[in-house]
C-alpha cells in the first residue's frame, strides 16, 4: 500500500470532522491551546497550524464566538459554539450518524 496516499486520504477523511469536533467542544468555552489538548484526548490529532485558521474561519462564519481573557498574566482568547454553531453541530451530528449506518451496510456488503 502507498503510505503517503493512504496519509492523504486519511487527512482528507479527517478535516470534515475536526469542525463537528470543535463545534461539540466548545458548547463550553475553551482557548485553543487547551481545545487541541482536549482533541488529542479524544482521539482528534489536529496540528496548531491547521486548528487556529479553522477557529477564525468557523469565527467569521458566526459559529464560534470569542473574548479575550484578560484576567491572567496571559491574555487567551477565548472561544465558544454559538447558537448558529449549536445548530449547525446538530445538523452535521445526524448528518454523521446517517454517513456512519450507511458505511455500516457497505461494509457488510464487502
Amino acid at each position: 500500500m502507498d503510505e503517503e496516499l493512504l496519509a492523504t486520504h486519511l487527512q482528507e477523511l479527517r478535516r470534515g470532522t475536526v469542525v463537528l469536533a470543535c463545534l461539540l467542544v466548545l458548547r463550553e468555552a475553551n482557548y485553543g491551546y487547551a481545545l487541541l489538548e482536549v482533541l488529542e484526548r479524544r482521539g482528534f490529532a489536529v496540528d496548531a497550524n491547521t486548528l487556529y485558521p479553522l477557529l477564525r474561519r468557523l469565527e467569521k462564519q458566526g459559529l464560534l464566538v470569542s473574548e479575550w481573557n484578560t484576567d491572567e498574566s496571559r491574555p487567551r482568547k477565548f472561544y465558544r459554539t454559538s447558537e448558529a454553531g449549536g445548530v449547525m453541530a446538530g445538523e452535521l451530528a445526524r448528518d454523521w450518524v446517517g454517513l456512519d449506518l450507511a458505511f455500516r451496510g457497505l461494509k457488510g456488503e464487502l
